[in-house]
């Protein structure tokens, strides 16, 4: 079973907690010590950013992280060499979340199949167009058995959620805001109102709320309403600031509990 599924499926009542940080940044060669040390402390699964110099989707945090990682020499190829080093040393889920350009580039073919042979299990796409998914990228991924995990965001229709439920699997990336990503300091009426809309739609799929988690408020509001929470530029500025992964996860549980 693809680990993404038989993540969820044995999580009983647990709320899980997943962390995004840019490969390459701060150093070129940090991605499998960042991922050894989110396995480490209980992270429950991690999204290793593929840099590119576009992020439509992300501000300005992990922009500012593509572009560092980028001018470090980071490419989709060093990344998949890197993670197939590492990957008899950890046993938690991968997601790789990168834009459409660079894969294309690379040859969905050719991606699926290292996604594989380096233990990623997911792949997050923010601008691929749910056509060409279902024309062009799922039938590659399904070969592969590689889930590809899907946005909704507060203005994505009831019609067009229900589509993505059932075309997809794995899990649905919910969207706090509409905004790009960026730390917030509580969730205000509006964006408890569309969690609560979405979780009376009772979809097949589980769902990850991302975007704008950064401290207790925001983290337990994303877990009181989804099976857990993404969290992102919070743990990318604490890994740029700190002197290791483990001193960085020190300071965002720290954060969390405020």
């Amino acid at each position: 079973m693809n680990k993404i599924n038989s993540l969820f499926a044995n999580r009983g009542d647990k709320k899980f907690l997943s962390l995004y940080f840019c490969a390459g940044c701060p150093q070129l060669d940090c991605t499998g010590d960042v991922i050894k040390a989110m396995e480490r402390r209980g992270i429950d699964f991690v999204e290793v950013g593929i840099p590119f110099s576009d992020p439509m989707a992300d501000g300005p945090v992990i922009q500012d992280a593509a572009t560092r990682s980028l001018k470090n020499g980071m490419t989709l190829s060093t990344l998949f060499s890197q993670l197939e080093a590492i990957k008899h040393e950890v046993s938690l889920p991968l997601i790789l979340m990168g834009y459409l350009n660079p894969i294309m580039n690379y040859g969905y073919e050719a991606f699926f199949s290292r996604c594989v042979e380096t233990g990623v299990s997911g792949v997050i796409i923010p601008d691929l167009p749910f056509k060409d998914y279902l024309d062009l990228i799922k039938p590659v991924a399904d070969k592969y058995d590689i889930r590809v995990i899907m946005l909704i965001t507060p203005e994505t229709s009831e019609e067009r959620i229900r589509f993505i439920d059932e075309h997809t699997d794995g899990f649905i990336y919910m969207v706090s805001s509409a905004a790009t990503t960026g730390a917030q300091k509580s969730f205000d009426e509006t964006k408890q109102e569309y969690f609560r809309r979405i979780n009376g739609m009772n979809l097949r799929n589980p769902r990850m709320i991302g975007f704008g988690i950064s401290n207790r408020q925001t983290l337990e509001s994303s877990q009181a309403n989804a099976a857990g929470a993404i969290i992102g530029s919070k743990f990318v500025t604490l890994l740029n600031e700190s002197a290791s992964a483990d001193e960085a996860l020190d300071k965002l549980f720290d954060a969390l509990s405020k």
